[in-house]
């Protein structure tokens, strides 16, 4: 009679994933959710833009230097909470990154002058480099065998955020102003006590790898040396930087050029971006399940390069082919985030925590200095300048050739 052997507990995070018999779909809509009211509430920032830039008088480098502040706050911790996570996990660290958030945003509805909204907007930032490295850890920890549609559960809840601050401006902080932004607080008390459920599955996660008997599961490791490990995250990290300065382009000035150069309202203008967010909702959500069966490189490569033919026509579109290139541009582009993601993990198996924070943090530095590069170089040239230049960004996804293929990360 063969004896039935017991699953196995998991003994670090590295290998949770594999004691998981399932995906954990509750915990992945959970943390989704809790990304959404995360994300929604950072795009009331750049939703601002426009109010600010009349009620305190900015100029277009003071506007990227707001986005800068946020962002640059956020790359610069994320990697270190990943770091440290990665050895010494803290689950109730969670809801302490959205109570980071919920004080920012209120600092922000209040703040009387452009030092005052600078602090506010680096306290959401804070909250953030809370967040993304470990709720990322989590997607990882309950995505089973399926890590790219996880991630990409994980990745569409934030996308989803974002693509609301253009409805916030067209419908809320014209008509109610900067303390409009008030409302959000809303957001922050729900994604604090969605944030405590999870880190209460969480901890159960880690109580679990505690007791367990068993001797500690080896790492995988992939059939790459020291040095294409270095070159493919160099790789990797351009590519982020190609997609982030792009869509820093869209969300910090688009409406600029729109109203400047295509002669539509401010409210209006904020339609276009909604629908170029709403598309990269849709594309982060299908990009995950497609790598998982066609392989990460392969839509990294479609995802990247794919976006230029329509990032290259949209300064020179009329209003309708705006609106079209604007949804092909936001739903190809956004594709690859997630996968980058989950390609840097098979990188370094045993990182999440690091790779998480590395990439979410270049994620928002890229685009907060993108931010600020782009307003001095628009206060120095135009608008319409920058987006032309920015419009050539996704020829950088070539260099996806040169990513080694999905065998080596597995080992095979």
């Amino acid at each position: 009679m063969s004896k039935t052997l017991p699953n196995p507990a998991p003994n670090s995070t590295a290998n949770l994933s594999a004691a998981v018999p399932a995906t954990i779909y509750p915990i992945l809509f959970a943390i989704s959710i809790v990304h959404l009211l995360n994300d929604s509430m950072q795009s009331s920032i750049s939703a601002l833009f426009p109010i600010l830039h009349d009620s305190l008088n900015l100029n277009f480098a003071q506007i990227g230097i707001i986005a800068l502040c946020m962002n640059l706050t956020a790359s610069v911790l994320q990697p270190m909470i990943g770091l440290y996570a990665d050895k010494h996990p803290k689950p109730y660290i969670l809801p302490i990154g959205v109570c980071f958030t919920l004080i920012g945003i209120i600092a922000l509805a209040i703040a009387p002058n452009y030092a005052s909204v600078l602090l506010a907007v680096a306290c959401v930032g804070v909250g953030s480099s809370i967040f993304h490295p470990e709720s990322s850890r989590v997607a990882y920890m309950a995505a089973g065998q399926k890590r790219g549609l996880a991630q990409s559960i994980f990745q569409v809840g934030g996308n989803i955020g974002s693509s609301l601050g253009p409805l916030m401006t067209a419908f809320i902080f014209l008509p109610l102003g900067q303390f409009g932004v008030i409302w959000f607080t809303i957001a922050a008390g729900t994604a604090i006590i969605i944030q405590f459920f999870v880190a209460g599955w969480y901890s159960r996660q880690n109580l679990l790898a505690r007791r367990s008997t068993k001797p500690k599961a080896a790492v995988k490791a992939n059939l790459l040396t020291r040095r294409q490990v270095g070159f493919a995250l160099t790789i990797l990290i351009l590519l982020v930087f190609s997609k982030n300065v792009y869509m820093a382009s869209i969300t910090s000035f688009y409406n600029f050029f729109l109203v400047g150069n295509v002669g539509v309202t401010v409210k209006h203008a904020q339609l276009f971006i909604f629908a170029f967010l709403a598309a990269a909702a849709a594309g982060t959500f299908i990009g995950g399940p497609l790598s998982d069966r066609f392989g990460r490189r392969k839509i990294i490569w479609f995802s990247i390069l794919g976006t230029a033919p329509f990032s290259i026509l949209l300064p020179y579109a009329n209003i309708f082919w705006s609106g079209v290139l604007c949804v092909c541009a936001g739903f190809v582009l956004s594709s690859a985030f997630s996968i980058i993601v989950v390609y840097a993990q098979e990188l370094l198996p045993g990182k999440v925590g690091l790779v998480s924070g590395l990439f979410f943090g270049l994620a928002f530095g890229l685009g907060g200095l993108g931010s600020a590069v782009l307003g001095f170089i628009a206060d120095e040239t135009s608008i319409a300048f920058i987006m032309k230049i920015c419009s050539y960004l996704p020829l950088i996804g070539l260099l996806t050739v040169f990513l080694p293929k999905d065998e080596a990360l597995r080992g095979q």
